[in-house]
């Protein structure tokens, strides 16, 4: 597969051959959205209690004694059934995160990047390196390069610039290609790498 190289002005620079291992492979959907999935369990405290009949206060006496009313038999106004009664079956607190084998996560990722690569969401820059820290600079560059929607840039080394200009815009994200992963390419619409970091996931992936 081929895509072009373009500038911060837009412009093609070259052509850029990507290792089909990586960038072309047939996306295995189960495998990605159980990575997905991971990623947004682990994201989950898992402190939320609901109290079981034997933590609510209070419902030691019994009600009413147990013949003679022509009620129903209760032994105690904590039980489930009444207001203010204990929970049956409620949640407790809980660790929500799952473990996922090595070549898993990596099939995940290579899935993602694919599907990106294949619906043409991907665009490579020869770099991305801003002169100041303004927004109004990657308002230009985004216009330039005529993208839409959610942006994720992916750089092979820190910039500083390039993540101070774009924290204030909601649309937009900048992660290292070291920190790359399934959910952050599947919820862009747009992913805007360099050319190191492209060469960097390959390495790492192929």
């Amino acid at each position: 597969m081929k895509i072009s190289v373009k500038n911060l002005s837009g412009e093609k620079v070259r052509d850029l051959t990507l290792n089909d291992a990586v960038w072309n492979i047939e996306a295995n959907t189960q495998v990605l959205k159980k990575m997905i999935k991971l990623q947004l369990d682990s994201m989950r405290q898992g402190t939320h209690k609901t109290k079981t009949r034997s933590e609510v206060s209070g419902g030691g006496r019994k009600p009413w004694r147990q013949k003679g009313t022509g009620r129903a038999r209760q032994g105690s106004t904590r039980a489930t059934q009444w207001r203010g009664g204990g929970i049956a079956g409620g949640v407790t607190p809980r660790d929500y995160t799952f473990k996922i084998n090595r070549k898993e996560r990596a099939l995940a990722l290579k899935s993602a990047l694919s599907l990106k690569a294949q619906n043409k969401e991907l665009v490579v820059l020869d770099t991305i390196t801003l002169d100041t820290l303004k927004t109004k600079d990657i308002k230009k560059l985004i216009q330039d390069l005529k993208l839409e929607g959610k942006i994720l840039f992916v750089t092979n080394e820190d910039n500083e610039n390039l993540y101070m200009a774009t924290r204030n815009l909601g649309y937009v994200y900048c992660i290292l290609a070291s920190e790359i992963n399934a959910f952050d390419l599947v919820n862009a619409d747009v992913v805007v790498c360099d050319e190191a970091a492209v060469k960097i996931l390959e390495e790492v992936l192929k």
